[in-house]
């Protein structure tokens, strides 16, 4: 990405000439809109929650966690949390809504709209849940580490791209689709899996609270009540009976999430009426003010708030919930015990092969079956190598370990499982891609050459 190409306006101040703005926000600009930004942050928030808890000062790393916020109104308690518990509950469940926003926006307007382009990496990402989750099972059906096979099923979509973003030119921008759409349909598959086995206990009054509250912000709308602080109140209280019911907080996001908007209140028509407006002597702000309302409803909610909250998600909130989990003693004794864990083992193998071969093989099959169709520029091989890739779960996996396990020795064991075949997936995809034959199309250089001058 050329400097040229950052939305970057001289009338900024980082886009002045003063030599800060050189010499770090325009740097800071251009690698926070890189592919492998956010991928790159979360490395780095996993390192320092590495080295954190293997200082001489990790004891601090869990006695800071489990520093507990509550929140009173009067003598009226109303919640209290650890710090680790703020992040996963009421954090990710921010990033679970943005989540939310991209599946509803893909289901109506994007590649899951359209059943023949969706059908392969969806049927794709089916064997890329089910061929690891047995594979796990292998290692430890009937113990107590069990309930933990829902941990290879996820896939990390950051670190993902970003590993197709490192070959550049060598990968067609439809295995990047296909890769995006997998790993959409995967995180479908796993807030199933959260909601359904990994609830504990119900509180139904409470579950009734926030179900009751999500049909009236569905009523809302037809209503024409398009305030979204009315809507930002409501979230807020649906996610706050959530967490109470016991069905994890994060279902909360996705599901209002699903509720946004996906296409523009307001029609394209609007735009002329604000041109009127605009081509006027306007001083009057209340004329302003409609016309910027106007504006902004001719774009949908969730690509307004995607855009407003996805910053925020990637290089805020996921990196902070590396730096709260990702924490383990790399003793002696704990990698020992790593290795001859069939919890780590379960993980690794299914992460590392499992996502592979079930990805590579359901969708061979749905060729065969002619349910899907390879899009023209991609071989077969391009499959592999993107179910390797996705076996790179990191987030979503330890997510779901800190649900499934209360063991701190088996939660211990899961983390660095998800570290090794993090890694492991993460050179073998690599080295998978690298070894397929590819040429970018004349068309796309040249399309390069003219964005870069």
């Amino acid at each position: 990405m050329s400097e040229g190409s950052l939305t970057v306006r001289k009338e900024t101040w980082s886009g002045s000439n003063s030599p800060l703005a050189r010499a770090v926000a325009r740097p800071m600009v251009k690698f926070l809109a890189q592919e492998t930004a956010s991928g790159v942050l979360l490395l780095v928030a996993t390192a320092a929650a590495l080295l954190w808890v293997n200082s001489p000062w990790g004891d601090t790393y869990s006695q800071f966690w489990e520093t507990h916020l509550s929140i009173n109104v009067g003598s009226t308690h109303l919640i209290d949390l650890s710090l680790h518990g703020w992040v996963n509950d009421a954090l990710m469940a921010l990033f679970f809504f943005v989540v939310g926003m991209e599946i509803k926006s893909e289901l109506v307007n994007g590649d899951l709209s359209d059943p023949r382009v969706a059908a392969l990496p969806a049927v794709g990402a089916v064997g890329g849940m089910v061929v690891p989750a047995a594979l796990y099972l292998v290692f430890n059906l009937g113990g107590d580490a069990s309930g933990g096979w829902g941990v290879p099923m996820a896939t990390d979509i950051a670190f993902a791209v970003g590993v197709l973003a490192l070959l550049g030119p060598r990968i067609p921008q439809q295995l990047k689709l296909f890769l995006l759409t997998l790993a959409i349909v995967d995180d479908i598959g796993a807030i199933l899996v959260i909601a359904i086995f990994y609830t504990t206990s119900i509180q139904f009054g409470w579950l009734a609270l926030a179900g009751g509250l999500t049909v009236l912000i569905v009523a809302l709308r037809p209503l024409r009540v398009w305030y979204q602080p009315v809507y930002v109140l409501l979230g807020v209280i649906v996610w706050f009976a959530t967490h109470e019911s016991g069905v994890h907080a994060t279902i909360a996001g996705v599901m209002l999430g699903l509720l946004a908007p996906a296409k523009p209140l307001l029609g394209q028509r609007v735009f002329e009426s604000v041109e009127d407006v605009l081509s006027g002597d306007i001083a009057d702000p209340v004329v302003l003010r409609d016309a910027s309302f106007r504006l902004r409803e001719t774009v949908p909610v969730t690509a307004r708030l995607t855009n407003l909250l996805s910053p925020w998600t990637s290089f805020v909130i996921v990196p902070l919930f590396a730096l709260a989990n990702a924490g383990v003693r790399l003793s002696g004794d704990a990698v020992s015990g790593a290795l001859t864990s069939t919890v780590t083992l379960g993980i690794v193998v299914g992460l590392v092969i499992g996502k592979p071969v079930g990805i590579y093989l359901f969708s061979v099959l749905a060729l065969q079956a002619r349910v899907a169709m390879l899009p023209d520029g991609l071989r077969r091989t391009h499959l592999l190598g993107a179910g390797a890739v996705a076996g790179i779960g990191f987030t979503v996996a330890l997510f779901i370990a800190s649900l499934a396990f209360d063991d701190p020795v088996l939660a211990e064991e899961a983390v660095i499982g998800i570290l090794v075949a993090s890694v492991a997936a993460t050179v073998l995809g690599w080295l998978i891609l690298r070894s397929v034959n590819y040429e970018a199309p004349v068309e796309q250089e040249e399309e390069s050459v003219l964005v870069e001058a």
